[in-house]
């Protein structure tokens, strides 16, 4: 993980804006960026003509044997990487991807070509690359977009170009928003040259150019899939449960599911660099739904068995929540459950939110399926005031993201992912407080949209049938890229962690795309079964029998983030 922050203007002295920019808006952009990298920081500029390239970027040192500092810089290039690189280029644990991937870069004319060597590349990314031959500024995200980066396009009044993974907030010097990703761009800055009076503002349209990621059909990784249209035979067969016998065809897609997903969690767990003090190198975001298990229960199997793996777990001190329910503990089905975790004390009312209920249920599974595991329940409590005192630091991370909901999901990310709060030793009731050293993250983001986990699935399915589901689902990929991963990835980097989503990866999304609508979801089901069916048969098979039937439940209401003040009326598409 690193933060990038790239800056195209005249320079010093040749206007007034950019002056200010580079005096006042510039550090505080540097500022931001360097949280997301606490191991390292470097800038480094380049003139060109009457222009000035600034490179920008920290390091969070997740891969190879020692620490890499950036700007990449050799024969006039330059590169920021914000990256992982997880398949398509052979590297060992103790090599740096950024590196490797500088190195190819150098030996590439063309624009075209950084193009193709990244469509054949699997792993998060956002980057800024200088191609001195072509005198180039080619900058992009990877086809999901799972790593933030934002644009300020030039105007009258900034007339600058900004490219950042963070922004510092609602300032009026800067309009970020964030980069689509149906493409990679290149500025060719040799059309600006013999120019007496560079304007950025009129340029930048004729200087910029989208490389189309698609032409060249042979790269794996350039582009998403489309989903499967199959439609299924007329009297489709029905599960009445999980415990019967499956027809072959789920039992096999079932099997094919593990195999990607397992690898995927391989792939980005098993090369984490070791931390000094022996803590977990790695944890889950977990609400003990059935997505964070079965990543949990994965992850054992690619850590060494003497390693803790922490289980961040975040509750929210919700007073209309609290208001509502009188002040007690919710009475009846969900109250009976709390009993069966017979390891666990008496938990405080304010925090006994239902991802708090299935989180200690679920940890007590993979207690039983893991029992050499140390399992590290962290309780990550928020007072109401606490919540209240960050919630401007949060709104201006998750900037350009300004809903009501948009607050609601980065609340419960942002204290999750710091990982300050409690953990309770095995049957011991006293507990002990406990910040969790994990850099990497892993989040079960992805497995709804993919293999239909949402309520809007259903309610497409009743009005229109197999076919409305199927559209639906295509939607849901194609707008993947727009709706968290910036956010989050923004939300969750500001603590010097990185996220990383194994059900987005590209060959676990291209298997699932591949397969029948009615393999990976079935509405006819009732929920906790027909839903993300697939997930469930691969999750009852791995013995998460609870788990396999959790019903779906957000974030912001598992936790209790959403919606905090009494008079909190606004809905979740409103602007904050």
């Amino acid at each position: 993980m690193c933060g990038i922050f790239f800056t195209l203007c005249r320079n010093i002295g040749e206007d007034t804006a950019v002056e200010e920019f580079i005096r006042n808006i510039a550090p505080a952009l540097e500022q931001a960026n360097a949280a997301r990298g606490p191991d390292a920081q470097r800038t480094c500029t380049t003139q060109l003509e009457r222009l000035r390239l600034s490179f920008y970027a920290s390091e969070l040192r997740l891969r190879g044997s020692h620490p890499v500092v950036q700007p990449h810089e050799g024969d006039g290039n330059i590169l920021c990487w914000n990256g992982e690189i997880f398949n398509g280029m052979h590297l060992s644990a103790t090599e740096n991807d950024g590196v490797e991937l500088f190195t190819a870069l150098r030996s590439l004319s063309t624009p075209r070509e950084v193009v193709e060597l990244l469509g054949s590349l699997e792993g998060p990314y956002a980057f800024v690359y200088y191609q001195h031959s072509t005198r180039s500024i080619i900058y992009g995200r990877d086809p999901l977009g799972r790593r933030s980066l934002l644009i300020h396009r030039p105007t009258k009044a900034q007339p600058y170009l900004i490219l950042a993974s963070a922004s510092a907030s609602t300032n009026a010097n800067c309009e970020f928003e964030e980069l689509t990703t149906k493409g990679l761009f290149s500025l060719d800055l040799r059309k600006l040259e013999g120019k007496e009076d560079e304007d950025l503002t009129e340029d930048f349209g004729r200087m910029h150019e989208v490389l189309d990621r698609s032409p060249v059909e042979d790269l794996r990784y350039a582009t998403l899939p489309p989903v499967a249209r199959d439609m299924p035979v007329e009297n489709l067969q029905k599960i009445s449960s999980l415990d019967t016998e499956l027809p072959t065809y789920l039992a096999d897609a079932a099997d094919g599911l593990l195999k990607h997903l397992d690898d995927s969690v391989r792939r980005r767990v098993y090369d984490i660099p070791a931390i000094a003090d022996g803590n977990a190198r790695l944890g889950v975001l977990f609400s003990g739904g059935i997505d964070c298990t079965v990543l949990a229960l994965l992850a054992d199997r690619h850590v060494p068995p003497e390693e803790s793996i922490d289980l961040l777990n975040v509750a929210f001190e919700n007073p209309r929540k609290l208001a509502a329910d009188g002040n007690t503990v919710p009475k009846g089905k969900q109250e009976r459950k709390v009993t069966t975790v017979s390891t666990q004390p008496t938990q405080k009312p304010a925090y006994m939110v239902p991802d708090r209920l299935t989180g200690l249920q679920e940890l007590e599974e993979l207690r039983q399926l893991c029992p050499q595991r140390v399992w590290n329940f962290v309780e990550v409590n928020v007072p109401f005031e606490q919540a209240q005192t960050a919630r401007a630091t949060i709104e201006a991370i998750m900037h350009p993201c300004r809903t009501v909901m948009d607050l609601s999901l980065a609340q419960a990310l942002y204290f999750a992912a710091r990982g300050v709060g409690q953990v309770h030793t095995h049957g011991d009731g006293s507990s002990q407080a406990y910040t969790s050293s994990a850099k990497v993250l892993l989040n079960g983001l992805g497995s709804d949209e993919l293999l239909g986990g949402y309520g809007r699935h259903r309610t497409a399915y009743n009005a229109g049938g197999w076919e409305a589901l199927i559209n639906e689902l295509q939607l849901e990929l194609d707008r993947l890229p727009t709706r968290n991963l910036g956010r989050d990835d923004r939300i969750i980097a500001a603590h010097g962690k990185e996220a990383r989503h194994p059900f987005l990866g590209l060959d676990v999304v291209r298997f699932v795309a591949a397969l029948p609508v009615y393999i990976k979801t079935d509405p006819r089901l009732g929920q906790g079964l027909g839903d993300k069916l697939l997930l469930r048969i691969l999750a009852h098979n791995l013995g998460l029998i609870q788990a396999s039937s959790r019903v779906k439940r957000a974030m912001q209401f598992g936790s209790h983030s959403a919606r905090m003040q009494a008079n909190s009326a606004k809905k979740g598409n409103f602007l904050l």
